[in-house]
């Protein structure tokens, strides 16, 4: 079989600005998707999400419940756990094809986009029109309020550390 990201139906455009870049892609995923290409696409999001990035697309998970961030399938449960673990977020709240929340709009900056309007179909789509604002200028000026950066955080030291307590002891009383 040839390579998996050959088969992915996705677009990526790194937008180089005055203040800085934005990445934005647009990614199709068939309904009844193969496993190995859907990982391809989840490595393409964890790659982009390093940068300042924004997903636009048709992700056709309709088995995900947003609010609660759950899934029955396993394919759709992995998106949520790479949403998860690059520091994501999925936007839309709002059905986009009957009761569904298929079209997506997944980002890496918070405020980074809003003013979020689904309308009418456009064309002879069956899916609705999301329309929305790009709020910040990317690149814009650092908080002077540090922060930490999970993305370099030893997750596995961690919870070897935490594993050491002795919980019981710490708990009482």
């Amino acid at each position: 079989m040839k390579n998996s990201h050959e088969h992915v139906e996705s677009l990526w455009v790194r937008i180089r600005g005055n203040k800085g870049n934005l990445v934005v892609g647009v990614y199709y995923r068939l309904p009844n998707q193969r496993e190995t290409i859907d990982e391809a696409f989840l490595l393409q999001l964890q790659e982009t999400s390093h940068s300042q990035t924004l997903v636009l697309g048709d992700f056709n998970h309709p088995n995900i419940r947003w609010k609660s961030s759950m899934a029955s399938c396993r394919q759709s449960r992995r998106l949520l756990k790479c949403i998860e673990d690059n520091f994501l977020s999925q936007v839309i709240d709002s059905p986009t094809k009957g009761d569904a929340i298929l079209d997506l709009i997944v980002t890496n900056v918070s405020g980074l986009i809003g003013d979020f309007k689904i309308g009418d179909s456009l064309g002879c789509s069956d899916h609705m029109l999301v329309e929305f604002a790009v709020l910040k200028d990317v690149g814009q000026a650092k908080s002077k309020i540090r922060t930490m950066n999970f993305r370099k955080a030893r997750f596995q030291l961690f919870k070897e550390l935490v594993n050491r307590i002795t919980w019981e002891t710490v708990l009482r009383d």
